[in-house]
């Protein structure tokens, strides 16, 4: 297996993605081969600065590099030769089994898009991650992908969403939700009150109708749609809120020795809900309804998340995600015409 690894991608490339990649070679990297694409001259410097040993790796030198800044359909047109572009069309030839990047999501998106295509059914590919709940995690999507939607893109999403969750994630007739700003029919944009009608109407999922975005984070819907907008504020949020919280707490621990003592009996269920809680452990978000596996780390990541979601990738190829997705697709939408 062959992951390829976009190493000038993300706010802390090259350093932080290079540790993570070592760091993910020799937790698991038995039966694994990391492809690292980017600068040659650029990666090396920056090996030596981490005393990091290239010789497990593939070193892929790319020219160009794709900025946060740039225009995403002008960068993923115009740098063939970039870290983001050349290992999306490596993944495309099948000289790689998957492609993580912490890089640009608009370029990703759309340079996965022309490459890599999509799976028979899927028109636009969606972010989509596990987020944690107090009952269950929910798999949240869009995340980030796709700003502007419209109404069949939600419900294609809903339609995506549920069979991962019920396929992947192992969840049985998984229920999905609409986020909107109240639970009734006629709330939210046009768009949002349009896109309520269609997941109504799929026969192919279990729609539950519209939910509000403080009942969330309580988990008891399985799958959460709604625009990459929206998505990407639900998922930024989430994480702010978690780390806000959980930096507030430590002053109040540390305020006595009674509130020192307390502290002593409950550190193991508040080390459980900070790695619950951490982006880092997540890794990244697979873009579903793409052809190949394609893993969106987050940009700010850092080592462990970049490791992390290289873990991701690699469990994607294992458990062949692509193939599993379309297939259930196939069965969804023929189910639908009988």
């Amino acid at each position: 297996m062959k992951i390829l690894l976009d190493v000038m991608g993300g706010d802390n490339a090259p350093n932080a993605v290079l540790q993570g990649a070592a760091d993910a070679v020799k937790e698991f990297g038995q039966g694994m081969t990391i492809a690292l694409l980017g600068q040659e001259e650029v990666i090396r410097k920056a090996a030596a600065e981490l005393n990091i040993d290239l010789a497990p790796f593939e070193i892929i030198n790319c020219t160009e590099v794709v900025t946060m800044e740039e225009d995403p359909v002008k960068a993923a047109r115009h740098k063939p030769d970039s870290s983001l572009v050349k290992g999306l069309t490596m993944l495309k030839k099948g000289e790689g089994d998957a492609f993580v990047s912490a890089g640009s999501t608009g370029a990703l998106h759309v340079a996965t898009s022309l490459i890599v295509r999509t799976v028979k059914g899927v028109k636009r590919p969606a972010l989509a991650t596990p987020m944690p709940g107090i009952q269950q995690h929910y798999l949240l999507l869009d995340c980030g992908a796709n700003a502007e939607c419209r109404a069949d893109m939600l419900n294609a999403f809903g339609t995506m969403g549920s069979v991962y969750a019920q396929k992947v994630m192992g969840r049985s007739n998984p229920s999905v939700a609409l986020v909107n700003n109240g639970a009734e029919d006629h709330k939210g944009t046009p768009m949002y009150r349009e896109a309520h009608q269609k997941l109504k109407a799929n026969p192919s999922i279990r729609f539950v109708g519209n939910i509000e975005p403080r009942y969330i984070p309580e988990g008891k819907v399985d799958v959460v749609v709604c625009d990459g907008f929206v998505g990407n504020v639900v998922l930024k949020l989430t994480e702010g809120v978690a780390t806000s919280l959980l930096g507030m707490l430590k002053p109040i621990f540390l305020k006595n020795l009674f509130t020192k003592l307390a502290y002593l009996t409950i550190k193991d269920g508040l080390r459980g809900l900070k790695k619950m809680m951490d982006s880092e452990e997540v890794g990244g978000a697979p873009l579903l309804g793409a052809a190949k596996p394609v893993i969106k780390a987050h940009g700010s990541s850092k080592a462990r998340g970049i490791k992390n979601a290289i873990r991701q990738a690699k469990t994607c190829v294992e458990n062949d995600l692509c193939g599993t997705m379309e297939k259930a697709l196939a069965e969804t939408m023929a189910a639908a015409q009988d």
